[in-house]
């Protein structure tokens, strides 16, 4: 058999048809991959639960209890959106061990990157609180990313990538700081609400307007103001 025989030998096998594979066999593989609804709602669950956990970290000074309950809401969401992609749709199941560190990573990833959309979102109206939650956001979903990646090892936190993270973040930390003490100190600045304010506190003040009157007016009760009855009865206690 010639050289130029065995380079053509896998054309020719993949042009037989008993080669190829079947219809079945085209269908199985498709379905491993899950259907387009569940694959949707695993590409949006990402989504959704960082955007509440964003709005959560955010806005948890002006009402603890309330996004603390929309924090929980989106870490589930988020996390049931990783077990539907990454066990359910998974082509490989993992080990228990995985499943413990993709459940983790998952979860500090939501928050990190719930942190960084929150800050950016929200910047003018919560400087000093944005300041620190984008960084933070910036280093925390990193690491978070790494111990996920499958392809990457956790030691690559450590390393030039890492380094990047690290001074892209400090300066980030910097350069944000100064612009939040800078808008602290504009008139008007922040003040973010989404509380209901009462009419009263919008209109302007409406003062009572002030009469003046003449001397002679502020001593003397005019006579159409007296009651009948005061009259009758000055005449009736001093009638002779």
């Amino acid at each position: 058999m010639s050289v130029s025989q065995l380079a053509d030998r896998p054309a020719a096998a993949l042009a037989d048809p008993e080669h190829r594979p079947g219809r079945a066999a085209l269908r199985k593989a498709r379905s491993r991959k899950g259907g387009l609804l569940a694959r949707y709602l695993g590409y949006v669950g990402y989504f959704v639960g960082a955007g509440l956990i964003s709005g959560a970290v955010v806005h948890h000074p002006l009402d603890p209890a309330r996004y603390t309950r929309i924090a929980v809401y989106g870490v589930l969401v988020f996390l049931a959106a990783t077990a539907l992609n990454e066990f359910l749709l998974a082509r490989r199941k993992p080990t228990p061990a995985q499943v413990a560190s993709i459940m983790g990573a998952s979860l500090l990833l939501s928050f990190g990157i719930g942190m960084l959309s929150g800050g950016l979102q929200h910047f003018e109206d919560f400087p000093g609180r944005a300041a620190l939650l984008i960084p933070t956001g910036i280093v925390l979903s990193f690491i978070a990313y790494v111990i996920k990646d499958e392809d990457s090892s956790w030691r690559r936190v450590f390393g030039l990538a890492g380094l990047t993270v690290l001074v892209t973040t400090l300066i980030a930390f910097a350069g944000l700081r100064y612009v939040a003490s800078t808008l602290a100190e504009e008139p008007g600045s922040g003040g973010h609400s989404h509380g209901s304010e009462s009419s009263t506190d919008n209109e302007p003040h409406q003062e009572e307007p002030t009469v003046h009157r003449t001397p002679s007016q502020a001593t003397t009760t005019p006579a159409a103001t007296r009651s009948p009855s005061s009259d009758s009865a000055h005449n009736d206690g001093h009638n002779h």
